[in-house]
């Protein structure tokens, strides 16, 4: 299989403009992701895909490729254009304020697609337990809920699932936002329209599910810091 990585990348984030280009250490975040990614070795290619010439240029640079593509909705109609004459059998998409990722949960991603001999997977993604209180209750924080065999049954950024029998302890997970796509799920995925329940929640993965695609779901331990907010990049600097 040809693997290739992608990291999407828009300027003007709505909770945090121009955060990908807000200094992490001694280099951009953008800039630490994408050479975060590279230094993995686990890739064929790995590239950024934007619609802004500042973040075009910031990682040309620095020796990095970048491809523009047009506007959208969300990064992964982005990385759909930015691969669709790209040769490559698996997408993984690495959001471009995750500049923490680490090579585990990446092979992790990958292992489905090599395990999947039926190709039932469309898409492959992470998740982590959570176990404070205002970490589950954060809508910041997408949760997730899965099937017995890990495949996602819904993402919310509301607190599910509902703990009403208290008598019974539940895990709640977040979801990282790493995917691993087939291209051809990918390419579909950019061709469907957007229903209610993704307006709804601005989660993008909820495309799949209303369309009756499979996501596999891997629980993982990696902690970083996805940068939504200032707090957040006030949290990786530390980290740093």
């Amino acid at each position: 299989m040809k693997i290739i990585a992608v990291i999407p990348a828009r300027y003007e984030a709505s909770r945090f403009p121009g955060k990908l280009m807000q200094i992490l250490g001694e280099k951009t975040v953008i800039t630490t992701t994408y050479q975060n990614v590279v230094e993995t070795g686990l890739f064929d290619e790995v590239f950024i895909a934007t619609d802004s010439e500042i973040i075009m240029d910031e990682i040309v640079k620095n020796g990095g490729k970048a491809v523009m593509t047009g506007q959208h909705e969300t990064g992964s109609d982005r990385i759909a254009e930015a691969v669709e004459n790209i040769d490559c059998d698996i997408v993984i998409n690495v959001q471009g304020d995750e500049p923490f990722l680490k090579l585990e949960p990446l092979q992790q991603l990958i292992e489905v697609f090599k395990k999947d001999d039926n190709k039932e997977v469309s898409l492959a993604s992470l998740k982590i337990k959570l176990f404070e209180k205002n970490e589950i209750e954060n809508p910041n924080n997408v949760k997730v809920i899965t099937d017995n065999n890990g495949f996602a049954l819904y993402f919310s950024r509301s607190v599910i699932p509902f703990h009403r029998e208290i008598s019974y302890d539940i895990s709640y997970f977040k979801h990282i936002g790493v995917y691993a796509f087939r291209k051809e799920a990918l390419l579909q995925f950019s061709k469907l329209e957007m229903k209610p329940l993704e307006i709804s929640e601005k989660i993008e993965c909820i495309r799949y599910l209303e369309y009756g695609m499979k996501i596999k779901m891997i629980e993982t331990n990696f902690v970083g810091v996805g940068i939504d907010t200032p707090e957040d990049l006030e949290k990786a600097r530390k980290l740093i």
